[in-house]
C-alpha cells in the first residue's frame, strides 16, 4: 500500500493542524494506521495509532488531550487532529500502515510508510 501524508505548514503556538494521510489500498480497512514524527537530531517516536475500523486509539502521553487520530475508511484517509500545539510539536510527521487489528505503537510493526510532512511550530 503507498501512503501519502499532507497538510503539514507553519503555525503559532497554541494553534491547530489537521494532517491527512491518503492510502492507494483498495481494503484500506485491512491496516491499523500510525503516526510518527521525527524530530530534527532525534529519532522518530510514536505520536499515535488507530485500530481498523476506528473503534480504539491510542496517544504518546506528550499528545494525549492535544491531538485526535480518526479515519475513513470510505475516503481510504486517516487524520491527525492536532490542537494546543507547541514548539516541540515540531519535527517530519510520517504516517504508517500494518496489518492487523489492535494499534500499535512500535516502529517496527509498522510495514507501510508515507513520507512525511513537516510541522513547525513557532513560539
Amino acid at each position: 500500500v503507498q501512503l501519502q501524508a499532507f497538510g503539514g505548514g507553519l503555525v503559532q503556538a497554541g494553534g491547530s493542524l489537521r494532517l491527512s494521510c491518503a492510502a492507494s489500498a483498495r481494503t484500506f480497512s485491512r491496516y491499523v494506521m500510525g503516526w510518527f514524527r521525527q524530530a530534527p537530531g532525534k529519532e522518530r517516536e510514536f505520536v499515535a495509532a488507530i485500530s481498523r475500523y476506528g473503534g480504539r486509539t491510542y496517544y504518546a502521553d506528550s499528545v494525549k488531550g492535544r491531538f485526535t487520530i480518526s479515519r475513513d475508511n470510505a475516503k481510504n484517509t486517516a487524520y491527525l487532529r492536532m490542537s494546543s500545539l507547541k514548539p516541540e510539536d515540531t519535527a517530519v510527521y510520517y504516517c504508517a500502515a500494518t496489518t492487523g487489528d489492535s494499534p500499535r505503537y512500535i516502529e517496527y510493526e509498522y510495514d507501510y510508510w508515507g513520507q512525511g510532512t513537516q510541522v513547525t511550530v513557532s513560539s
